[in-house]
């Protein structure tokens, strides 16, 4: 493959989603964005000089002496601009050069006595001293650039990416729908009924890579974006090649998923600074960006329901989401996510006809029909290794379901088969499901006294009855 060839994969990887109705036009020699190009110079970086020359003296802080090599590998920035950086400080005779050798990479400086408290001291305002941030509006440009709402699914594509699963045809065919509306999704039904599997699964259907930068810059304050816990970086063969022409600021990843659940509060949903460290944390909406942000267990939260759903209002009404830095600036960034709410509550129980109205669909996920329910009761059970699946379902179906009026809800099997399993390794049995093994661990899960039910003895009669009248 020669070079043209590489440059063009390597562009359509970063492209926006072009499927369906919206589908974007060739860009053919547009210019790349420019977290597609290596910045050359300290312009290129859209950064100050001052703040860049304050992120390489605390790198240098760290080591007192350091490599030209480190500090590129620190700063994510080409050699050539920490070498520019470099020398505005030893001009400023904050660096000085303590080795050069025949390359000229092979360059180490040192701290001058000024230069180390220069840097003590901008430590101490602010620790972050990791890769060189982004400026705000190449940030806004790169989310707007890869947004969610160019994304549109077939139902090939909503099969294909939930072929593993026992899901309902209809079920599946309301999700397509509803991803391609662009509007937030609320997942409503029973505990244990798979909601919240489900949400986190929808990640597939996004397809594409974004880039995602460790740290924006606002007013010259620092906000960390990148989160090893949400961004899953892009490691195929495909994805190398765009890093070699990425601006290393920025991280290539798949759409993330993001999830936050009951210890939802308002407060989350802003920035978060950290007076110690000096610097910011982008919420998890922000860092959820070109990709979904679920909100589980909708109702649970301490903050109340009608007070966190207004919150979201304004957000899913114009797409920008507003923050204030603590020195009163404030700064809007794209709220570009596809919003999706799972609750065990009825949306008529949520009381907030504002938001219900900004929903683009509300769907139900409950029990399982009985063939549906057999199929992940068998599948989890090879999963487990264990045999005997088929000789057991009708019991579990017919004496304990049946008998404690309890739903075929999806969570049961493996929970259930858990149980089984560990039962099993502890006593040193074979790999087996029975009616006995079932009935204890069906007793260990709903918390059933044994004298109140004796399942045990239950399995034992209706083994020998099943087998009597076969």
């Amino acid at each position: 493959m020669n070079e043209h060839q590489d440059t063009g994969r390597t562009s359509r990887l970063l492209e926006p989603v072009a499927t369906g109705r919206n589908a974007h036009a060739e860009h053919g020699s547009a210019p790349l964005p420019p977290w597609h190009v290596l910045p050359r110079t300290i312009a290129d970086t859209g950064l100050e000089v001052a703040q860049l020359l304050g992120l390489l003296m605390k790198a240098a802080y760290l080591h007192r002496t350091v490599t030209l090599a480190v500090l590129t590998d620190t700063l994510k920035l080409p050699a050539l601009v920490v070498n520019e950086i470099a020398a505005v400080a030893v001009r400023e005779r904050l660096l000085e050069i303590a080795h050069r050798g025949a390359s000229d990479l092979d360059v180490r400086f040192r701290l001058t006595d000024a230069g180390y408290a220069r840097a003590a001291e901008a430590s101490a305002r602010c620790s972050y001293a990791g890769a060189a941030p982004v400026a705000l509006d190449a940030y806004v440009d790169a989310v707007k650039h890869h947004s969610v709402t160019h994304a549109s699914v077939t139902k090939a594509d909503v099969t294909a990416a939930f072929h593993d699963l026992v899901i309902p045809l209809h079920l599946l065919d309301s999700i397509g729908m509803a991803l391609n509306t662009c509007r937030a999704l609320m997942i409503y039904g029973p505990a244990g009924s798979g909601k919240t599997y489900l949400a986190q699964r929808l990640g597939t259907l996004l397809p594409g890579a974004i880039p995602v930068p460790h740290a924006i810059t606002v007013a010259g304050e620092i906000i960390q974006v990148f989160d090893p816990l949400v961004h899953v970086p892009c490691d195929d063969s495909e994805a190398s090649l765009a890093r070699r022409s990425l601006d290393r600021r920025w991280v290539l990843c798949h759409r993330p998923v993001v999830l936050s659940g009951g210890e939802l509060t308002l407060s989350m949903l802003d920035l978060r600074y950290d007076s110690a460290a000096g610097f910011y944390q982008a919420p998890p909406h922000m860092k959820a960006n070109n990709g979904i942000y679920i909100v589980d267990d909708l109702g649970r939260q301490l903050v109340g329901v009608t007070d966190l759903l207004n919150r979201w209002i304004v957000p899913l009404d114009r797409g920008v989401d507003m923050f204030t830095l603590q020195t009163g600036v404030r700064f809007s960034v794209p709220f570009d996510v596809w919003p999706v709410f799972s609750t065990n509550l009825e949306p008529a129980e949520l009381g907030d006809d504002a938001f219900l109205r900004r929903l683009g669909s509300k769907l139900y996920v409950g029990p399982l029909s009985l063939d549906d329910y057999r199929e992940i009761f068998q599948r989890t059970a090879a999963e487990f290794g264990l045999a005997g699946a088929d000789a057991v379902f009708d019991y579990l179906v017919e004496c304990l379901h049946e008998a404690g009026n309890t739903p075929l809800l999806a969570c049961i099997p493996r929970d259930l088969l858990r149980l089984v399993d560990s039962g099993v390794r502890y006593h040193g049995h074979a790999p087996h499901v029975t009616e006995a093994g079932l009935a204890s661990a069906w007793q260990s899960y709903y918390g059933l006294r044994a004298d109140a039910m004796p399942l045990a003895g239950i399995a034992q009669r209706w083994s020998a009855d099943h087998r009597a009248a076969s």
